[in-house]
């Protein structure tokens, strides 16, 4: 089938998917490109296609045609691909063992290139909270690079999570100061690292249920490290 205006119904429900609260309703999202359409096909999140008129796309799902204007009206991207990928979410358990904690991460890059790094460094499931920004955002799923697909997230109330998973889990959480250096500290088999947010740092009332504070330690004339870089440093660590 060929879409041909913006005003199909079907092509305005997609395009709301933009908006977090309906990615949440609908519990659908929408990734855009070639390479994020075959990541979301290869680990069964993919539910649809639809291709530029004219452009040959195969794989094995329904796949549906639009023109320009409908294309540019999905995108979110200042040069559009011509390939979109309508995908359903699944639903996720916690795999214990190593286990990362987002305390509000709330910039989509730092996000998405925490997802890549969890991958690259064998974490089992990360865990964030609401304050958190939403793992289906469209500038997080590029940042991951597609590693969104094969990385485990849940979300919980993180104080409650930890209370209930620390007697079985060693719990870490970056602190400047008062904490030990990444290079000497012991790393368990079964762990918790908990980082946060961007401006605020690890809240207190999770501070408070850490077995052990962190650092890395860095050229004193630097203050501190970017949250993701800080994270993919720490994960590399403990997890590679």
């Amino acid at each position: 089938m060929l879409y041909t205006s913006i005003n199909n119904p079907k092509i305005k429900k997609l395009n709301l998917l933009k908006s977090k609260k309906y990615r949440d309703r609908e519990n659908m999202f929408i990734v855009e490109g070639d390479h994020l359409v075959k990541e979301a096909y290869n680990n069964g999140y993919l539910k649809e296609i639809l291709v530029r008129e004219n452009v040959e796309y195969k794989l094995d799902v329904e796949t549906n045609e639009i023109n320009k204007s409908v294309e540019k009206y999905l995108s979110e991207l200042e040069t559009p691909t011509g390939i979109f990928g309508i995908c359903t979410k699944k639903e996720m358990n916690l795999k214990p063992g190593k286990i990362l904690v987002l305390d509000g991460i709330q910039d989509p890059g730092n996000m998405g290139t925490i997802i890549r790094s969890s991958k690259a460094f064998n974490i089992d499931t990360i865990v964030i909270n609401d304050k958190c920004v939403d793992p289906y955002n469209s500038k997080v799923i590029r940042a991951t690079q597609g590693m969104i697909f094969s990385v485990n997230i849940i979300k919980a109330n993180l104080e409650t999570f930890i209370k209930e998973i620390k007697h079985t889990h060693k719990v870490f959480a970056t602190k400047v100061d008062g904490g030990e250096s990444l290079k000497n500290v012991e790393k368990p088999e079964k762990f918790v690292i908990i980082m946060g947010s961007e401006g605020q740092g690890v809240s207190q009332k999770l501070l408070s249920l850490a077995d052990t504070f962190l650092y890395i330690p860095m050229n004193e004339k630097c203050e501190s490290l970017n949250v993701a870089i800080a994270t993919s440093i720490i994960l590399y660590e403990f997890g590679a």
